[in-house]
């Protein structure tokens, strides 16, 4: 088994300097995959950048994170898009990563508008997507414990934590400590089943996270 770590819906004050400092002291290597509205503001931009000098990836996850895109008209979809990715302008790194957002985890035709797509694949994004959601934002207390769970079953897991208020992230260290002494490796990289587009190649099912919307 392999984990590989994500963290959604940052950058926060509150919490993202405390994940940060977890995932160094365990010398762990992650991809944050932030909102637009919260990068350009100074705090945001600061601890996005700080996410990048220490090694770790980020990505677009929307501008307001308010609705999948798949359900937005065109220009709507685009615009979330777009300015998320203007927040990153700063941003020097190969590939540009997204990460669509699914309500809760759910994947399914929702999560991309066909606009959206064409954009990923003219500048050449990976998208990214997950297998193992735990929850944490419903429970901060107990999604150590889902996790694990999630992930027994799995050779490789890409799991989506929150570096956000309320997601108890207090206990990334615990869980970070148990995945060890389990002798798990955690990665970087990303399960190919979660990658339906490389570097702008559809190389898996895309249709399958991409509206039929045309407006």
């Amino acid at each position: 088994m392999m984990v590989t770590l994500s963290f959604d819906n940052g950058p926060e004050p509150e919490v993202t300097p405390g994940v940060l400092d977890t995932l160094a002291k365990h010398s762990v290597k992650a991809s944050f995959f932030v909102m637009g509205r919260k990068v350009v503001t100074p705090e945001g931009h600061a601890l996005a950048e700080r996410a990048v000098a220490e090694g770790h990836w980020v990505g677009n996850h929307t501008w307001s994170h308010t609705q999948p895109l798949g359900e937005l008209d065109r220009a709507a979809a685009l615009s979330e898009f777009e300015r998320a990715e203007e927040s990153l302008a700063w941003l020097d790194q190969t590939p540009r990563l997204f990460r669509p957002y699914g309500r809760a985890g759910k994947l399914g035709h929702h999560l991309i508008h066909p606009v959206v797509v064409e954009k990923l694949v003219s500048g050449k994004y990976t998208t990214v997507l997950w297998n193992c959601v735990p929850g944490d934002w419903r429970d901060p207390e107990g999604w150590v414990a889902t996790a694990q769970r999630q992930c027994s079953p799995k050779a490789w897991n890409l799991i989506v934590l929150h570096d956000q208020p309320g997601s108890g992230m207090k206990h990334l260290d615990r869980f970070l400590t148990a995945l060890k002494e389990s002798n798990v490796p955690i990665v970087q990289d990303y399960p190919d089943d979660c990658v339906p587009m490389r570097e702008g190649q559809i190389v898996g099912p895309i249709e399958a996270s991409t509206s039929a919307r045309t407006d």
